[in-house]
This record gives C-alpha cells, structure tokens and sequence, in this order.
C-alpha cells in the first residue's frame, strides 16, 4: 500500500493529500476486478456446513436446489481473489467507486482531534451497499440459465437491491418481506415493486411454513428466520425452476461485498492515512465484512495493528449475549446448519425500526473472527442510534438509515474518546445505506414514541432452548 499512515499506525494524521477537503472518489478504472475472499486467509478452516437432516457435512450437490454451481463454487472457494465477471463491473460503474468522505463538520461539533472517514454506499440505485452482490447473484443465475429467484427481505434494502439487479438482467423476483417492514415501510415496497418483483409480507398463507407460523400466532410480526424459511421452501419445491438468493450471512454474499473496503483501502492510501479503527452496524454481516475483510486481510497476513467494531441492536444481540454453535439458518430448520453465534432459530425480535439488523444468527466468518478475538461486538439501543443519526443528518447532510445509525453511534462514541484521552486516531465506518424511506422511524423518534427493547434472559433461554445438538467430534 502506497502512502503515510496516521494516528497508532504512525504519524499524527494531518495529510489529505488526496482529499480536497471532504470527500475523495478514485476513477472508475480503479474499480476491484476481483472479490477478496477472507477464507484464504483465515487463522483456521471455517467449520463445516452440515445437511439440516442428517447433520453430515454438506457438498455442492446438496445445496442445488437452492443455489446456482457457480455460487456455491464461490461460497466454497479457497482462492484469496475471484475475478468480477465484466457484465458486472461494467454495471459497477453507475456508482462505482463511491466516495469516502471525512466529515469535517462532524469532527468539528464533537471537538475531536479523530478524523472520520465514511463509505458512502448510500450512492448505489438502490440506496445501501446491498446491490454489490445482488447484481452478481443475478448475472451467475442468468448464464446457468435461471429464471425466477426467491429471497426474503428485512428492511427492504435486499429487496430492493435484488429487484433491480432483476431488472438489469431479466429475472423474475418473488420476495417475502417481513410482516413488520412491510407494514413499516410500505415504499421499500413500493420500490421492489416498480423494478417488477412482486413482494408478500411473511409470514404468509403461500407455504406450508408461513401458515405453520400463523397457525401458532395469527398475529406474528414475522422474522427474518420465517422469511428465509417460506423462501427457501419456494425454492426447494420448484424442481430447479427458482433459486434462493441471501442478501447476507453465506461467505459469497460476504465477497461481493469487499469491493467497499477494497475500495478503501486504495482511498486511505491516496489520502495518506489509514484507519486505527474500522466500524460497521451488523445484521447478517455483510456490510461489515464489506468495508472491513480487505482491512482485515492486512490484519491477518501483516500485522497490521486495527479495531474492528461490529456494531448491533441491543434487541437482538446476536453476538453480544449469543453462544457459538451450530443453528439452522431459518425459522424452520430447512437451511444447513452452520456453527455461528446465534439467539436461536425459533426467535421472533422485537419490532425494531433497524429491521435488517433483526436475524437471529450471524456470518460464520464473522463468528469465527468474533471469537477468535479480532472483531469486537459492541450493541446499543435504538434510541440513542437515533440520537446520532440525527445529529450525523445535521451536519453532514445525509439521513442514514436506521441500521447504519448504529455504525454512527459507535464512531461518535470512539471519537468521544479520543476527545478524552487527546488521542488522534483514524476513524472509518461503513455507511451502508441513507433512511429515505425509513421516515416512519425517524417520526417515531422524533415525536418520542421509540421504544427501546431489552430481552430477558428468560426470553434468550426459551429461544435457545430448540437448537439442535450437533456433535462435532472428529
């Protein structure tokens, strides 16, 4: 990596020689031509994914009735780098590369010697990071021929994102969103919808699964765990008509997304600083692991010296009050299991406004690094999230979404303490998505009606209490 770097990492971080000011966009021809993949260069192989049924560990030709070959060669893959097909990058260059900012005004208010440096994805046609790996799902199931894809949905921004990618390249999407999203935000819906998916709030009476769910609880709000269940069950019974496609979680998705922190790495450079501490709000994983995998990478192969703050709802506190183990990745136990840090399959989250943070488990990569002790988890209620969105949107002139204010929170407290202690570090977070049509929380918040969750530890036990034992000897 070319370029000076700041705060622990080395100087004290007053170079911008690459950024006039604010904001700094490389050209289009510095677009990633691969995906990095972590798996190359983790400390230790990733836990096998086992058959939901016989507990075995699965091969590809278990998960084709879900997915394409050429997205399970990927999930699988040991190689550090997987070209970008052109189509893709092609694609890529409506809003690729996107501009890393540092927000000046921001670090004037806090009267922080930090410097903050975001991601802006919010920049993409759909309005998150989400369509970086949206559009390569769809090109890899386009040439093996396939026509319809089914997915689930939390807050929409998946949804929304894949129904583009649709668009793009003449697919048919069908999308279970979930029951209080889709009540919630109804022109995330609306968005799915103009692109050409249609969109069914889950749970629903289209599955075997969603009237299972509502035949227990007419009333359920939904979940992410039940939607990827009805999903799943559409796909696995199409005869190899439809495939599943997963905005989050499995490593593939997780690759797609490095074009954010690779993205980054080459802007700190031309600034010339490079970040102490990499932030970013975590649902699935797959924003996080965006932005931070190709940091990591240095971390790993280097020793580069780097916090990593995975940032998540105190209402679902998956990695912060979770155990590491094995869990069905849906509500139903269709899915594989994957060892991961979990809440439990069965569990149903509060209706928290940040609904693509609300799953019940987390990225096995991310789990493994979790324990292992490179990433640190951190939670927050929603309120105070607010709190500095607002204060973000003020200033910077951007309404992060609900999920992203977490990632917020987070840098404005690490910027708050570098206040304290006189410490001038690097900053840099993911923002992964703006909150245009999140306005319902935002009236929530701002006519003080938010509700801030905390599960009981009764709750938590009731909902781990159907995870399966899996043996993991040998």
């Amino acid at each position: 990596m070319s370029g000076s770097t700041s705060g622990a990492n080395g100087s004290n971080g007053s170079a911008v020689n690459g950024l006039d000011g604010y904001r700094l966009v490389l050209p289009q021809s510095r677009i990633p031509t691969a995906w990095y993949n972590i798996q190359a260069d983790l400390p230790a192989p990733l836990p096998p994914v086992l058959h939901p049924a016989t507990q075995q560990p699965v091969g590809p030709a278990d998960l084709t009735p879900l997915f394409p070959m050429g997205l399970i060669l990927q999930e699988v893959s040991p190689e550090r780098y997987i070209p970008i097909p052109a189509e893709v990058r092609e694609i890529y260059r409506l809003w690729r590369p996107t501009p890393l900012v540092r927000a000046v005004r921001l670090e004037k208010a806090l009267d922080t010697p930090a410097h903050i440096y975001y991601k802006n994805e919010s920049v993409s046609p759909s309005g998150s990071h989400k369509l970086n790996t949206a559009l390569a799902q769809a090109y890899i199931n386009k040439q093996e021929g396939v026509g319809r894809i089914v997915t689930e949905t939390g807050a929409g921004q998946w949804g929304s994102a894949l129904a583009i990618a649709g668009s793009f390249f003449d697919i048919a999407i069908d999308v279970y969103m979930v029951k209080i999203s889709y009540q919630q935000k109804p022109y995330r819906r609306s968005v799915m919808q103009a692109y050409g998916a249609t969109v069914t709030p889950s749970p629903s009476d289209k599955t075997n699964a969603g009237r299972g769910i509502l035949a227990r609880d007419p009333n359920s709000n939904g979940s992410l765990g039940i939607a990827i269940s009805e999903a799943v069950e559409v796909a696995a019974t199409s005869g190899g008509m439809t495939k599943y496609s997963l905005g989050s979680v499995l490593n593939h998705v997780l690759l797609h997304q490095t074009v954010i922190g690779q993205e980054a790495v080459e802007g700190m450079a031309e600034i010339g600083e490079y970040p102490d501490v990499v932030i970013g709000c975590v649902g699935g994983g797959s924003n996080f692991a965006g932005l931070a995998y190709p940091f990591l990478h240095k971390t790993l192969t280097e020793g580069v010296k780097t916090r990593f703050l995975a940032i998540e709802p105190a209402s679902c506190p998956t990695l912060t009050r979770g155990p590491y183990r094995y869990d069905f990745g849906d509500t139903s136990g269709m899915a594989p299991l994957v060892k991961m840090y979990t809440l439990g399959h069965d569990f149903v989250p509060a209706g928290i406004h940040a609904g693509g943070l609300r799953y019940h488990g987390m990225a096995p990569s991310i789990s493994a690094l979790v324990k292992g002790g490179y990433i640190e988890p951190r939670a927050y209620h929603q309120t105070p999230c607010f709190e500095a969105a607002a204060l973000f949107a003020r200033l910077e002139g951007i309404i992060p979404a609900p999920e992203t204010s977490h990632a917020i929170r987070a840098v404005l407290d690490e910027a708050l303490k570098c206040k304290e202690t006189g410490e001038k570090k690097v900053i840099l977070f993911n923002f992964s998505g703006h909150g245009h049509f999140d306005m319902a929380a935002y009236d929530a918040y701002l006519g003080g009606q938010l509700q801030d969750y905390q599960m009981s530890e009764e709750e938590l036990a009731r909902a781990l209490s159907t995870v399966p034992q899996v043996s993991e000897a040998g």
